[in-house]
């Protein structure tokens, strides 16, 4: 199973790390069903067995971009929204359980950065109640510390030289919701003046928080996953593009065809859900409470997250020709998965558990892919 940090539990920044992921791809126009991918080993040590394992994973996470509908690539933990946790047909991947997985880490690390004991957390309560103080003369205010807080796509940018495509840059980003919603419309989020009070600890958490997030976001190992499939993602957006005109885009594409790339336990998502329930009522730092008087008890009730992880949004640029070459090179070693897959036929002997993934095969780094880019 998945394994999630305890309900209440601190999550700390994490080290920097490069997990494996797919950097590349070659298509075959003739035989849209073949593929071959370019797996970046990155920080990894793993042993021939676990990066193939690796690149099954990443591959599934793909193929679920491929068949879920676009729309449907989101996942949103809030204890007021139990009905929309993950689109049915994404919350029984592999992907959907494990962007769930991430969206549960960025609530609780969230919550953790805001714990008055944390240095950064330190800094917010100092300057949440410097700015009551100054600007309200009060020394208290009712903040409302319950923020959605999104991981959204920023920058995807694919070298596409024939029928082969390499990731040149991507970035996510970390968004309060109103500010999401603002990006996606286009337009500046007009405050209403009497919101003005309310709204000092979202300023101030955009300020000194988010940051903090986003940097975790695309460098800590405790988002590694959400990397790793924002990488399969990219790819898969390009591949959508060049087989648009192919018969697996009308049996496979944005068809929910789930099977192969499913997991067992198809009740995963409300098992993490009800996890995410009992860290919202436990809470990362009940002890605030004790430090402040009864009447303040409207700051300190609310210091949970919800929002989640859209990667609806289409920020894909493709480039002709080869990417620069401080771009190209591997952060840990290049391997090559060879297969091929069928929507269709879902063989019984393939030895592991990817069905319509067929004979994936891992080599060594293969100049004449990289090459051929």
């Amino acid at each position: 199973g998945i394994q999630l940090p305890v309900p209440g539990s601190v999550v700390p920044l994490s080290p920097v790390y490069i997990p494996p992921a797919l950097r590349g791809m070659k298509v075959y126009p003739e035989n849209p069903l073949n593929f071959d991918f370019i797996l970046d080993t990155g920080d990894s040590d793993f042993d021939d067995n676990r990066l193939r394992q690796e690149s099954n994973k990443l591959i599934k996470y793909f193929l679920a971009t491929l068949t879920v509908p676009a729309d449907d690539l989101w996942v949103n933990l809030s204890p007021y929204e139990a009905d929309r946790i993950i689109p049915n047909g994404f919350g029984v991947t592999e992907m959907g359980r494990d962007l769930l997985a991430q969206d549960y880490i960025l609530k609780q690390l969230t919550a953790s950065l805001l714990n008055p004991e944390d240095e950064l957390g330190g800094r917010f309560w100092e300057k949440i109640y410097q700015v009551a103080a100054d600007r309200y003369g009060v020394k208290d205010i009712p903040i409302d510390t319950f923020n959605k807080v999104w991981i959204v796509p920023d920058k995807a940018v694919v070298y596409q030289n024939g029928n082969a495509a390499f990731i040149g840059e991507s970035h996510l980003k970390v968004m309060l919701e109103k500010d999401y919603f603002a990006f996606i419309q286009g337009r500046e989020f007009q405050e209403e003046p009497t919101k003005e009070l309310g709204n000092v600890s979202a300023a101030i958490i955009k300020e000194i928080i988010i940051p903090e997030i986003e940097k975790e976001v695309n460098t800590g190992e405790n988002f590694a996953p959400v990397r790793q499939i924002y990488h399969s993602m990219i790819l898969a957006s390009w591949f959508r593009e060049k087989i648009k005109d192919s018969i697996l885009n009308n049996i496979y594409v944005g068809q929910n065809k789930v099977d192969g790339i499913d997991i067992e336990d198809k009740a995963v998502a409300e098992k993490i859900y009800s996890q995410y329930l009992e860290a919202f009522q436990k809470g990362v730092y009940d002890y605030i409470r004790e430090e402040y008087d009864p009447q303040t008890q409207n700051v300190v009730a609310r210091h949970y997250f919800s929002g989640g992880v859209t990667l609806t949004d289409e920020v894909l640029e493709v480039k002709e020709g080869l990417p620069p070459a401080d771009q190209m090179t591997a952060k840990g070693r290049f391997l090559v998965a060879r297969g091929s897959f069928d929507p269709l036929n879902k063989p019984e002997n393939t030895g592991d558990s990817s069905k319509g993934i067929i004979g994936t095969a891992m080599e060594g780094y293969d100049d004449g892919i990289i090459d051929s880019l």
